[in-house]
């Protein structure tokens, strides 16, 4: 069973910066891709980033790339999606989630995931 413990989230002003932390519990986590969302209210769900189980590999939404960065740390159990330059646009509700990848290390996201977490709240405002 796949479980995470999200955190980070918050209230932040335009340009500040959020790092959200996605810890693993229950499943080695270097054996998934994880793959950051984000849903705001009245939106349906959108990938935001994939970061392949070794880290070698990561992709990003053009809305967000350049601003965001994915990582990971497998000794940890723990992935890490690093905010800044953050826009209101950005406010939404922000998710984890695993799909296993075996041998295979390559960012591979979308939505038939594994398992998700509950997610953690972003607020972008003045």
């Amino acid at each position: 069973q796949l479980h995470f413990v999200e955190s980070g989230g918050g209230l932040v002003q335009p340009g500040g910066s959020l790092r959200l932390s996605c810890a693993a519990s229950g499943f080695v986590l270097r054996d998934y891709a994880i793959g950051w969302f984000r849903q705001a209210p009245g939106k349906e769900r959108e990938e935001v980033s994939c970061i392949s189980s070794s880290g070698s590999s990561t992709n990003y939404a053009d809305s967000v790339k350049g601003r965001f960065t994915i990582s990971r740390d497998n000794a940890k159990n723990t992935v890490y999606l690093q905010m800044s330059s953050l826009k209101p646009e950005d406010t939404g509700a922000y998710y984890c989630a695993a799909l296993f990848t075996g041998y295979l290390s390559i960012a591979l996201c979308g939505p038939g995931m594994d398992g998700w977490g509950e997610g953690t709240l972003v607020t972008v405002s003045s």
